[in-house]
C-alpha cells in the first residue's frame, strides 16, 4: 500500500473532500496543514517536478485576488511562480495528494481511485 500524505488547509472545502473520499474508503493518511506548518522549498520542488506551475498555483484563490497587480504580473513561469507560493503557500491549489511519490492536484476522484 502506498503511503498517502495529504496538503492543504483544514477548513478548505476541497480538501475537506478529499479527507472525507480517503476516510470513507478505509484509506490511512497524514495531513500536512502548509499554512500553519508551513511549505518547504523541497516539498514545492518535489510538486513541479510532477506536476506544471500552472495547475499547481491557484489564480482563482482569495490569497491571489489580494496580491497587487504588479506581484501578480510577475508571476510568468515556474520560477517566479515558485516564489510566490513559498511566500504565500494558500497560492497552491489545494488539496495536494503525495502517494507514494505521485503527486496529484485537486479534487480528482477519478485520478485518486487509478493510484489509490
Amino acid at each position: 500500500m502506498n503511503k498517502i500524505q495529504v496538503f492543504g488547509i483544514p477548513n478548505c472545502s476541497s480538501v475537506k473532500k478529499a479527507r472525507a473520499w480517503l476516510e470513507d474508503r478505509g484509506q490511512a493518511y497524514n495531513f500536512h496543514d502548509f499554512k500553519n506548518e508551513g511549505l518547504s522549498e523541497s516539498q514545492l520542488d518535489h510538486w513541479l517536478a510532477q506536476v506544471d506551475w500552472t495547475v499547481l498555483l491557484n489564480r482563482k484563490s482569495t490569497t491571489w485576488r489580494g496580491l497587487p497587480p504588479e506581484r501578480q504580473q510577475a508571476v510568468i513561469d515556474s520560477a517566479s511562480a515558485r516564489a510566490a507560493m513559498l511566500d504565500f503557500p494558500s497560492l497552491v491549489k489545494r488539496p495536494v495528494l503525495d502517494v507514494g511519490g505521485q503527486v496529484l492536484v485537486g479534487v480528482n476522484p477519478d485520478a485518486w481511485s487509478d493510484v489509490i
